[in-house]
Order: structure tokens, then C-alpha cells, then sequence
């Protein structure tokens, strides 16, 4: 794929049963992206609301449990340049989604979303996990030499070209008891750190985390902060293990 300064666009939407809040944030998408929304199976409608509000949209039932298939899914089903990463909750703000593509436009490989710089912020965080976020960061910038200002942030985007870099799961086997590591919400810690660990050029990007609209958060505080925890430990092994070989291969 060759790289351009006026790129397409994908938009991967995992959803499960937020027909509520897509009814909000559906319009209000561009209507010159590709988006894909990710079906977790949901029995609230979701659905209905996407071929009623974006028959546009292409809708496609994930192949297992978990946010990190259905961004997998969607990731395999994405023809843009460039493919975004958002939430159906409500979090995400669309009108952020120019600085994303611009980042990347400007040189950057990955433009990872950040609650905590100059012109950052968020409406949901709560103190406990303002805290728990920057302890993981600390500690994924320690463990990686990163400079991330925000490790636990779902709103992202890349080129697509940088996909094989991730080596996500693939999500052609349909196994819906089986989840796979990756599968899960380690899948944002997990993008981040393969990010770091290929030295792709990462750009972060000031974003505001808007209040869910509707329903309430899928996050555990304390279950998620552990799972965050050990995908770096994994993660971190993992690339060194990717590293020892490269060099073997380079003597060879």
C-alpha cells in the first residue's frame, strides 16, 4: 500500500448491545469514511440500528468473544489507508478523527490517543483509575523506553500497512467459546506495545474522553488494571524474544 496525503478512512466499531448510543453517534460520522461495525452478537437491537441510521456501514458479526476479535474483525474487513479505532459508547468525538489522520499524514505510523496532554482531557475518569493508569504507563514506559502519556486509551488509528506488525489472532476461526490471547480488552496495551517494540513512529494525540451516553462501562478497575499488568509482562518478553531471534537470523 502505498502511502498518500490524502488517505482513506475506516472506522472499526466494536459493539455490543449499544444500540442506544449508536443511535446518538451514527449520524453524526463522516459520510466519506468506510465504517464497520463489529456485532458481538447483541439482543438489544444494534443491528437494526446500524442498517436503519448507516446503511452505508457494513455490519459484520465477530468470529469469538471479546473487544479484541471484533477489532480484529474489523481490521480484516477495512479497505481504507487508514483505520481508526472507536468506541460505540459515546467516549469517542468524531470531530477528533481529522487530527488522528493528520498525525499520521504528518510521518507517524501509529497516532495513539491521549487524555493527558495540553488539550486532553476527560469526563468519566475517576480518581482510582486516573491513578491505576499512571502506574501501567510508568511502567510500560520503563518496560518498553516509551514515552506514552497515556497506556489505557482505546482511541487510536495507523495505517493499515502497519498490521502485520500487530500479529493479532486471526479471526477466521469461528470459535465462539474460544477466546485467544488478544481476543480480550488487552488488546489496546497489546497494539500499543508491538507498536513500540516494530520502533514505529508513535505521534500521541490530545483527545477528550466524553461520558458514555447511555449504560453503563464495561471496565473492572481492578480485573482490567491486572490483565493490563500481566499483557506488559507478556508483551515485554515477547519482544525480546523477537529481538534475540532477528539478531540470530542477521548472524546467520
Amino acid at each position: 500500500m502505498e502511502r498518500t496525503s490524502a488517505p482513506t478512512v475506516t472506522i472499526v466499531i466494536p459493539a455490543k448491545n449499544e444500540a442506544s448510543n449508536l443511535e446518538v453517534m451514527l449520524p453524526q460520522l463522516p459520510r466519506d469514511h468506510e465504517i464497520i461495525v463489529v456485532d458481538a452478537n447483541s439482543s438489544d437491537g444494534t443491528a437494526e440500528v446500524v442498517r436503519r441510521l448507516r446503511p452505508d456501514a457494513s455490519l459484520i458479526a465477530q468470529t469469538r468473544k471479546g473487544k479484541g476479535n471484533a477489532l480484529s474483525c474489523g481490521f480484516g474487513a477495512a479497505t481504507g489507508d487508514v483505520i481508526v479505532m472507536f468506541d460505540a459508547d459515546g467516549s469517542a468525538d468524531p470531530i477528533e478523527i481529522p487530527l488522528f489522520v493528520d498525525a499520521l499524514v504528518d510521518g507517524a505510523d501509529f497516532a495513539k490517543g491521549t487524555r493527558f496532554l495540553p488539550g486532553g482531557g476527560s469526563e468519566d475518569i475517576t480518581p482510582l483509575r486516573r491513578a491505576g493508569n499512571a502506574g501501567l504507563n510508568l511502567t510500560a514506559n520503563l518496560a518498553f523506553g516509551t514515552k506514552f502519556s497515556d497506556l489505557c486509551y482505546g482511541y487510536n488509528a495507523f495505517w493499515r500497512d502497519m498490521l502485520p506488525v500487530l500479529e493479532l489472532p486471526e479471526p477466521g476461526a469461528s470459535q465462539p467459546d474460544l477466546m485467544l490471547w488478544g481476543d480480550g480488552f488487552e488488546i489496546e496495551t497489546i497494539i500499543n506495545c508491538r507498536m513500540a517494540a516494530a520502533d514505529a513512529r508513535i505521534r500521541e494525540v490530545p483527545s477528550v474522553e466524553r461520558r458514555r451516553i447511555h449504560g453503563e462501562s464495561h471496565l473492572r478497575t481492578w480485573a482490567d488494571g491486572t490483565r493490563v499488568l500481566r499483557t506488559l509482562a507478556t508483551e515485554r518478553t515477547r519482544a525480546r524474544d523477537v529481538k534475540r531471534r532477528s539478531r540470530e537470523l542477521a548472524h546467520v
